[in-house]
């Protein structure tokens, strides 16, 4: 059964996932991010079978992740290159990093990110370039941007609705039990009285 395509989706991230989304492409990412090169490399570092790693290897060159270039003629030898799509793509790796090590682990984490100067442990989070706060604050919403078609227009607006009731039923019970607070003060002053 062949699986759906989400190349020609409104939604930036299964157009990503179309890319990018099977798990040893991540993988082979990540390891051509660290420095790895060639076919013998990946296929030892991730244990993948060899006709699984080329069919990523050359999706992810279709895709504009990597580059191919000959580092050999006899035999013909290939190294895999990172593209500037792939570097970019770094940020994605250190966001599932973190979320892996807050949310997958039994123990401490196996990886971290560390400053290379000081040693010191990082903890990154995503923030707005001109203001420095954080992205998942209650000051940031996803909103349709200028190519979103009707169905991307409508999903977002779908979503924000029912995000602004229940963001409005949370305020209505805070505020409900500040009511219920401050009548319960009211009377316990009133008996003490």
């Amino acid at each position: 059964m062949r699986r759906k395509s989400f190349q020609d989706m409104g939604c930036p991230i299964a157009r990503s996932l179309e890319q990018v989304g099977e798990w040893w492409s991540i993988l082979i990412i990540r390891d051509a991010l660290a420095g790895l090169s060639k076919f013998d490399e990946f296929q030892k570092n991730l244990e993948i079978a060899p006709n699984m790693l080329t069919r990523r290897l050359n999706s992810l060159i279709e895709a504009g992740l990597l580059e191919r270039r000959q580092y050999n003629d006899h035999p013909p030898r290939y190294e895999y290159i990172p593209t500037k799509s792939a570097e970019s793509f770094r940020i994605v790796l250190l966001s599932l990093l973190t979320w892996g090590n807050q949310h997958c682990l039994s123990a401490d984490a196996s990886v971290q990110i560390a400053n290379v100067k000081t040693g010191k442990i990082a903890e990154p989070i995503l923030v707005d370039r001109e203001t420095s706060k954080p992205i998942l604050s209650d000051e940031f919403e996803i909103i349709s941007g200028p190519a979103a078609d009707a169905a991307v227009r409508d999903r977002i607006d779908w979503i924000r609705h029912n995000r602004n009731k229940k963001r409005n039923a949370t305020r209505s019970l805070s505020a409900t039990d500040e009511t219920t607070k401050q009548k319960s003060r009211k009377k316990r002053t009133s008996a003490r009285r």
